[in-house]
């Protein structure tokens, strides 16, 4: 299977960024609403953050490189048989996701540098506090990042449905395309279908 995308399928690069990135954004979030929840006393008030705060710069390394990885290989092209007004909503809701990750990394940095200390990520680097003494900082950021975030799922949420109906009603081989599964022939014919994972072509 080829590194790069091609005009009918994605290249392994595109599929394992998703895949990484997918569970890791959604598994975030989850832990980001439920740290919320917990009390001083918790033995997870202080570590639950600590691991939102590096896993969310280590998708910040992700999105970048993905953001990049994109432009320099365009996505396949979408089957012509799908309706222009379909093409352009999913075009536009990929950049809004791309656009709300980034803002809600920009928003939980200012958070957690609000005070002046830098961000431990893992114990392998810390990165800096750039920017401080913001009026009300972490309590502006922290509303955005909330906000942000809520409105990221919704999308993902809809990204999803969009997926579910390609793959169940319009049968047009797009999910099986980001899975890594190539359809051969007609888009409707689910006997030419064949993993590309285990071939070269």
């Amino acid at each position: 299977m080829q590194a790069k995308n091609s005009s009918s399928s994605y290249g392994w690069v595109a599929i394992a960024l998703h895949w990484i990135m997918a569970p890791a954004i959604i598994g975030t979030f989850i832990l980001g609403w439920w740290m919320r929840q917990l009390s001083y006393y918790d033995p997870w008030y202080q570590r639950a953050p600590e691991i939102h705060k590096g896993v969310g710069i280590i998708l910040l390394v992700f999105l970048l490189f993905r953001l990049a990885w994109r432009f320099a290989n365009p996505s396949p092209a979408s089957n012509p048989q799908t309706p222009n007004w379909q093409k352009f909503a999913a075009t536009a809701t990929h950049g809004l996701i791309y656009l709300l990750l980034l803002a809600i990394m920009v928003s939980g940095y200012l958070i957690s540098t609000a005070d002046g200390r830098p961000i431990d990520v893992f114990g392998i680097v810390s990165i800096p506090a750039t920017l401080q003494g913001i009026p009300n900082q972490e309590d502006i950021a922290g509303s955005i990042h909330e906000i942000l975030a809520w409105g990221l799922i919704g999308l993902v949420a809809a990204h999803v449905l969009a997926a579910l109906k390609h793959h169940f009603i319009d049968r047009d081989g797009t999910l099986r395309r980001i899975i890594g599964i190539r359809v051969k022939g007609s888009t409707n014919d689910h006997s030419h279908v064949q993993t590309t994972l285990s071939t070269t072509k």
